[in-house]
């Protein structure tokens, strides 16, 4: 990483630190607008980046948590941070169309915390979180313990606060992603750097089945941690070989960059292909050029066609309205 140059560690880190948010919310059955989690990141870290879209309210929440957590990894955990992170996650103060309790610890006013899936009616339950009247002790246990200078491996004490936050289970809602994001922390605080380059929520989100099972048994269990420990490494293992595919991606659009510096292209025709060049789902047509790129038919067909003239676009088989477009690259052989 260090031998990229900084503008291309910034893209990286910024191609990661969307991807880990995006998918740590998706973990939780919450799908995220990609775009505007890169916007929001971009702005709130001061990078200079082309098509900035603005973002929802939740989508800004969940930023400001996750910078919160990787960015200031050397400030202390405290009750009033994660509350903070906790309000910034429901900004309206309800879960879906329910009214939770906000920045504070759960209070189990309708009956005890419990982790569930299945329809309603068939709920299978999961786990049975302790009694609320103890999460206050409980936390001030687990923060004195997270903040304090230990002999515990960093990456050991990752793992061992994620599964016991999450143990604990002190929120109505989001204990998941807040988890996830002091397990961030942590990592930072063992890397000693707020610069991100791999993603645990990903690795998590590809084998979420497996999580889920992981932390099941552990918490119902014995509360031996020595499987759940393997288990998270195995995925640590997994996250840092998988920024493989994300430094490609970086590495791609600065060799395309590079090579068209002195390419007149328009700021719709950079939109558009930066996205090819991220992660563009399904076929590039003129229609979808000018939705995305907010501009006319005509007129989307115009760039498309000058960057064809450019060598940048080239015409996938088919015609009339099925007629679509890829980047030239795309047709080159690795």
């Amino acid at each position: 990483m260090e031998a990229m140059g900084f503008s291309l560690r910034e893209e990286a880190m910024l191609e990661t630190l969307t991807i880990d948010i995006v998918k740590s919310n998706e973990i939780e059955g919450k799908f995220l607008d990609s775009d505007q989690v890169r916007s929001s990141i971009a702005r709130r870290l001061g990078m200079d980046i082309s098509g900035l879209v603005s973002s929802d309210r939740d989508v800004e929440g969940v930023v400001e948590m996750m910078l919160d957590a990787t960015q200031k990894h050397e400030q202390p955990l405290t009750k009033e941070r994660l509350c903070s992170w906790h309000a910034a996650l429901f900004p309206t103060g309800r879960s879906g169309m329910h009214k939770i309790t906000i920045a504070d610890w759960r209070k189990d006013e309708t009956g005890p915390m419990q982790v569930v899936s299945g329809p309603l009616g068939k709920e299978k339950v999961h786990y049975q979180a302790p009694s609320a009247d103890i999460v206050d002790k409980e936390m001030n246990r687990f923060i004195k313990w997270f903040n304090r200078e230990t002999t515990i491996e960093p990456v050991i004490k990752s793992g061992l606060a994620h599964l016991w936050f999450l143990t604990i289970h002190p929120f109505d809602d989001g204990n998941g992603r807040i988890a996830r994001a002091i397990a961030d922390m942590q990592l930072s605080r063992a890397d000693k750097t707020n610069q991100r380059f791999y993603s645990m929520s990903a690795q998590i989100e590809r084998q979420k089945k497996a999580y889920y099972e992981i932390l099941g048994k552990t918490q119902s269990g014995s509360m031996d941690v020595t499987s759940w420990l393997l288990w998270f490494f195995e995925c640590l293992t997994g996250a840092l070989e998988a920024t493989d595919e994300t430094l490609g991606k970086v590495l791609t659009k600065a060799k395309f960059w590079g090579k068209h510096a002195t390419t007149i292209i328009n700021e719709r025709q950079k939109l558009m292909i930066n996205k090819l060049l991220d992660d563009f789902y399904g076929k590039l047509t003129t229609s979808k050029w000018a939705k995305i790129s907010k501009c006319s038919q005509d007129t989307a067909l115009r760039d498309i066609q000058d960057l064809i003239d450019k060598e940048i676009l080239v015409k996938e088989p088919g015609g009339g309205r099925s007629t679509s477009y890829v980047l030239k690259i795309a047709h080159q052989p690795r």
